[in-house]
């Protein structure tokens, strides 16, 4: 059963969703928050964007051309669905494609911008996975691998076009040697952590730059939740929520 929510707080922006499939995380917020335009970003692409939320989101923060990919079908139509409820036909669009050598069907160094919220889990034959095949493509690496993405960002990108990507820190060093394989300069990382007393982070955001030298900014910390499981201010002010 289809349903249509809020975009987090975004009154504005609507999303539709299906309770037994993957939904948009928190994660897809803060890295759509993370990622930075300007004047000259003219065509941005999302890879693997599931029914839509970070291409949403960025709309609130540039009139860019935004495209789309997403394999699985149901969570395609879901997205093309949420771009017509809100409107916004003529600056997303949403293609049912394999992320791997989508350059050949949407060009080659042509993108200012590509962002990715990819699956998070390397896949084994004895994997822990969900029952659901949806959703275990959603956060394995059953159907495109990190390199896989990296290498088709490098060919979607202009020189100096920047990569934004947001993953969990185990990968960081993998991420790092990726980067240096397919010659992206890492310029912005930022750290995320589920709560103000958390000893770790859980998860990291970075930019990344095509042809460009590694000259990396460390933001200040991002904490999800206070100590009393509340949203921190920085949280609500990225997903637009109201205090209580």
């Amino acid at each position: 059963m289809e349903m249509k929510h809020e975009l987090l707080g975004y009154e504005n922006i609507k999303i539709l969703q299906k309770e037994d499939m993957f939904s948009f995380t928190l994660d897809s917020m803060l890295l759509a928050s993370f990622v930075k335009t300007g004047k000259k970003t003219k065509k941005i692409i999302d890879l693997g964007c599931g029914n839509a939320p970070i291409p949403l989101f960025l709309t609130l923060k540039t009139a860019s051309e935004i495209i789309g990919v997403e394999l699985q079908k149901e969570t395609f139509d879901l997205a093309v669905k949420s771009v017509e409820m809100n409107g916004f036909q003529n600056q997303i669009k949403i293609l049912n494609d394999n992320i791997i050598n989508i350059h050949k069907t949407v060009g080659a160094n042509v993108f200012d911008i590509v962002t990715s919220n990819p699956p998070y889990f390397k896949y084994h034959p004895d994997s822990l996975v969900n029952k659901s095949d949806q959703l275990t493509i959603a956060r394995h690496e059953m159907k495109i691998n990190l390199e896989q993405i990296i290498a088709e960002a490098r060919k979607l990108l202009k020189t100096k076009g920047a990569l934004y990507m947001v993953h969990r820190c185990e990968r960081l060093s993998e991420i790092a040697r990726l980067l240096q394989k397919y010659n992206f300069g890492l310029k912005r990382m930022r750290f995320v952590y589920p709560r103000t007393d958390s000893e770790s982070a859980l998860l990291f955001l970075f930019e990344a730059k095509q042809n460009q030298k590694d000259d990396v900014t460390v933001e200040k910390p991002f904490y999800v939740l206070n100590a009393d499981e509340t949203y921190t201010d920085e949280a609500l002010a990225i997903f637009n929520f109201k205090k209580k």
